[in-house]
């Protein structure tokens, strides 16, 4: 409570009172919460005893837990340029854990600064229900079939088809008999479409089966486009899982037409098991394959994959170093690839691989985990050496709710060109909402544009570049809205509105409540 005094007549003043302050705290909540934002690192990779030197040319040597690998003609795959591959056998039951083989990753690519032409201080983000009563979504996504339907994930195992502002009565995909779950990060978690699917009808699920293991496979549609065929199903790869969470679960094909997979670290605590720097599991990664040569096999290896044929280095991986990455991206534009990796006690992190012509973004990168957890040594009581490690262009520490991050996408859309270029991500346990850009000089800086009430579980791109937020909790699907605030509202009263902000949020230990439809409630 303000106690006024030196007014004569308070009904007087109190609207053009009034009217100072609302602009001013407008103004004042546009701008950006203080987050600590390290420039991205550089440098070559960590070398531990042995070194692997990245090729790209494919040999004909059987490389470690691999049998009868063999190296097969240049193919086409739909729609990325021609790039030989190599066929894998079956896999094992359980990946096996040898002692960790040298893994020399590619130097940290750079960008280059550009004028940055989002302006957070003038963006207000709303959210707008877009369809309720789901069940636990965790994803949504489009076909690239120019139907304009967005197809929603819920992770007890069904695929839902939103179309034209209707959720159809009937499920696309529903595999609840085959989903498992032991824990709170299984289920069905991941989505994605052929580049060709079309004429393929092909798409590709990510979840955990009834004995929670990982298993990545390959459905057609049926007869009918808003039906999928459940008996179509061909596993293409099984991981097993020493423990109930970090199971990852993204899926998405790069703009080369490959499928890439983000795999956990196998679970437990603290990397317990040793998977995030072992070049011999899968486990811990992301993952590039071919899904799409070969509709009769699990999925070929591109020959351009960083570690093909290295003895101790399984094929697969592309880049390697990370605990949880629940939600990956590609920009559509440039082919950057932005991971959004979920920490351990401490610290979230967004990491960025530059895209080159969208063919090589990422490859053979290595982001830190378990040696370092954000930009911080982990454990962060004993020194390290973070030399050649890719560090995050931004993290943010566990604190005022914040808890577990949730990886968006860069705002590629027409409805909202304020947005234009800000990458969007969240955090599942506080409902905030940010927004990333780099800046002139080449620098990162971060905004929080929305508090929300909502449990993040994901962000959702549609096929012309909108985004929408889901909400676990509440099963609802929210669009992604903003408007542009005029620089005619800039008043003087700004500075003393931002700074009596500023006063709330050290005095309270939360930052200030900014507006927007899901505004949380900070009493």
């Amino acid at each position: 409570m303000f106690e006024l005094t030196g007014f004569r007549s308070w009904r007087r003043w109190r609207l053009t009172l009034l009217a100072l302050i609302v602009a001013g705290l407008l103004t004042a909540c546009a701008a950006a919460r203080p987050i600590a934002v390290p420039t991205l690192a550089s440098g070559t990779p960590v070398s531990p005893p042995a070194t692997v030197t990245l090729e790209q040319t494919v040999s004909t040597e059987t490389p470690a837990m691999m049998t009868e690998v063999r190296p097969t003609a240049p193919h086409t795959p739909a729609p990325p340029a021609p790039e030989a591959t190599i066929v894998p056998p079956t896999l094992p039951a359980t990946p096996t854990v040898t002692a960790p083989t040298t893994v020399v990753p590619s130097a940290t690519p750079t960008t280059t600064p550009r004028q940055a032409a989002f302006r957070p201080e003038v963006v207000k983000l709303s959210l707008e229900m877009g369809v309720g009563g789901l069940n636990a979504p965790v994803f949504a996504t489009h076909a690239g079939d120019g139907s304009g339907r967005l197809f929603i994930v819920e992770k007890p195992g069904v695929i839902r088809i939103w179309e034209a502002g209707e959720l159809h009565r009937t499920p696309f995909l529903d595999i609840r008999e085959r989903v498992g779950s032991r824990g709170s990060e299984q289920e069905l978690l991941g989505l994605a479409f052929a580049p060709d699917y079309v004429s393929s009808r092909a798409f590709f699920v990510n979840y955990t089966d009834r004995q929670g293991n990982t298993v990545v496979a390959r459905f057609t549609i049926s007869a009918d486009p808003d039906a999928a065929d459940p008996s179509s199903e061909v596993k293409l790869l099984e991981i097993a899982q020493p423990a109930a969470n970090h199971n990852g679960g993204m899926l998405a094909f790069g703009p080369d037409g490959y499928l890439y997979i983000g795999t956990g670290d196998g679970g437990g605590a603290n990397d317990q098991f040793g998977n995030g720097q072992n070049p011999g599991t899968l486990l811990g990664k992301l993952l590039r394959l071919d899904v799409t040569s070969d509709p009769t096999g699990p999925y070929r290896i591109p020959a351009g994959n960083p570690w093909v044929n290295k003895p101790g280095v399984r094929g697969e991986i592309w880049v390697l170093g990370l605990r949880n990455p629940w939600r990956f991206s590609f920009d559509r534009q440039t082919g950057d690839l932005w991971i959004g990796d979920v920490g351990q006690n401490r610290y979230e992190e967004v990491d960025l691989a530059p895209g080159a012509g969208g063919q090589t973004a990422g490859r053979g990168l290595n982001f830190g985990w378990s040696v370092m957890e954000g930009t911080h040594c982990f454990p962060d009581t004993v020194a390290c050496d973070h030399t050649g490690l890719t560090l995050p262009v931004i993290d943010y520490a566990h604190g005022s709710g914040d808890c577990s991050i949730t990886g968006g996408y860069i705002y590629r859309g027409q409805q909202f060109p304020a947005l234009t270029g800000a990458y969007l991500y969240g955090d599942y346990c506080s409902g905030r909402i940010w927004a990333l850009d780099q800046d002139p000089t080449g620098g990162w800086r971060g905004a929080l544009l929305l508090d929300s009430d909502l449990a993040i579980s994901s962000f959702g791109e549609d096929e012309a570049g909108e985004l929408f937020v889901l909400d676990l909790s509440r099963g609802g699907l929210y669009r992604v809205t903003a408007q542009t605030l005029s620089r005619n509202y800039l008043p003087l009263w700004a500075s003393l509105a931002s700074s009596l902000n500023a006063r709330h949020s050290r005095e309270s230990g939360n930052p200030p409540a900014c507006a927007g439809v899901t505004e949380r409630s900070m009493s």
